[in-house]
């Protein structure tokens, strides 16, 4: 019976970097949700200012969506390495479970949730770098003539049927 209190005890230190861990994918998948959208957007009005013949606008699309690009890439890294550190604390905390019963697992859960922990400082100081990139598009958008004699938000204008 003492076992089983010591499996539970073992369990929830990891337990509780599982839920930590959890919540910061959550904000980063929302991130890069809007970060997918606002790329999309770009693409299609580039797309349709192509069509349409109107190069520089077209340009100044290009422009963005290669910045918003640099930055859905960083995010992405920081949600690979946080899912990395979720994957790895859960396998932690099995190990210590079989640690009671398995010599040397233990000292392996250790050494996996150990490098949980430095996968999970990856994926913040990427998410930390996103964060502070994140107005770089905005202030883009100001400084470019082009983009600022667009009128209409691309998602506002109206599009040719075909």
């Amino acid at each position: 019976m003492n076992d089983i209190g010591r499996l539970f005890q073992a369990f929830l230190a990891p337990a509780i970097f599982v839920s930590a861990t959890s919540l910061l994918i959550l904000s980063i998948n929302v991130r890069l949700m809007g970060i997918v959208t606002r790329l999309r957007q770009f693409v299609h009005a580039k797309h349709d200012a192509t069509r349409s013949g109107r190069l520089q606008e077209a340009e100044a699309y290009s422009t963005q969506i290669a910045s918003i690009e640099k930055r859905a890439e960083i995010i992405r890294l920081s949600f690979l390495f946080a899912l990395i550190s979720l994957a790895a604390t859960i396998t932690s905390c099995l190990l210590l479970g079989l640690g009671l019963y398995v010599n040397g697992a233990a000292l392996a859960a250790v050494i996996v949730f150990v490098a949980a922990m430095i996968c999970l400082l990856v994926g913040t100081l990427y998410y930390l770098r996103e964060v502070m990139a994140a107005l770089s598009s905005v202030r883009n958008e100001q400084r470019d003539l082009h983009f600022m004699d667009l009128g209409a938000h691309p998602e506002a204008r109206p599009h040719d049927p075909l």
